[in-house]
């Protein structure tokens, strides 16, 4: 069975990972001052942050049109692919999986198999990564599923934004005990819930604390398991604070590998300027 990997833009893979992996990627919409930007096609994320300021009103996200979803899996089809596994960003903060699911019948020439990845950035990256590993090396879509909810259980992350006031206005925010921390200023740590929703965490004074925090709970995280890590640190128009964070992180783990990434401008519409996380997973390129 010939199987196609499909993600979204907001995996922010690279160029380099899309071509080696043959990995198809469909851009996320987002809406700024009334126009409609692919991300990564007609928008970068330099320009999303360099102009956010300027922005006349609150940027939103959308969907991919339906029409033109059901048509790119059927040209899938026509290029040979038995099946497509397409894997997006987390049910609870966009409907395009639970839309997908609902077009799975009028796909006729592939078959399609949605699958929610539960979380977005780099993390849901790491998954389209192996499964298109998978597919290449002759796997079959169940096995594939089953390697994907293996990983997908050992993620975590942590969020530390500049303000909550994107992420409330945005609906992304399920708890409004977030409210309060947007007046009192402070750097809110926020993760994913065991619904899978976004949550503030923890309200701390400052970025450094946050930051601290943070690694107090990725310790703890690490001693609780028995596998190798891969750990990511993702940044909203912040690149010096990732860099310093990787240098202070990888002097306290030596061995772990850890990647700088970013928000780009779909996810950075909900997060602000400013932000920073720490993700990790089960390292793919050494637990099997």
């Amino acid at each position: 069975m010939k199987i196609a990997v499909v993600t979204d833009s907001t995996s922010y893979l690279t160029p380099r990972e899309v071509a080696d992996n043959d990995i198809h990627v469909v851009p996320i919409p987002v809406i700024i001052d009334g126009k409609v930007y692919q991300e990564g096609v007609d928008i970068t994320t330099e320009d999303f942050y360099a102009n956010m300021r300027t922005f006349k009103s609150f940027p939103s996200t959308s969907q991919p049109p339906v029409g033109e979803m059901i048509e790119f899996y059927n040209k899938l089809g026509d290029e040979g692919y038995d099946a497509v596994i397409s894997i997006h960003l987390a049910s609870t903060i966009s409907g395009f999986y639970n839309s997908l699911e609902q077009m799975r019948g009028l796909v006729t020439k592939t078959k399609l198999y949605p699958y929610d990845s539960q979380i977005t950035v780099r993390l849901m990256g790491y998954l389209a990564i192996e499964a298109a590993r998978m597919a290449k090396a002759g796997h079959s879509v169940e096995e594939i599923f089953a390697r994907l909810d293996d990983l997908r259980a050992t993620m975590g992350e942590y969020f530390i934004v500049d303000d909550l006031q994107n992420l409330v206005r945005g609906g992304r925010l399920s708890n409004a005990s977030a409210f309060i921390g947007s007046v009192l200023r402070i750097k809110p740590i926020l993760t994913f819930n065991e619904k899978h929703e976004i949550v503030a965490f923890e309200k701390v004074r400052s970025t450094k604390k946050a930051i601290a925090r943070v690694e107090q709970l990725f310790a703890k995280a690490q001693a609780e398991i028995n596998y190798p890590l891969r750990a990511i640190i993702v940044q909203g128009n912040n690149l010096d604070a990732a860099q310093a964070w990787k240098t202070k992180l990888q002097q306290k783990y030596p061995e772990m590998p850890i990647d700088i990434t970013y928000f780009g401008p779909v996810i950075g519409t909900h997060l602000g300027d400013k932000s920073l996380a720490l993700a990790w997973l089960k390292d793919i390129d050494k637990a099997y």
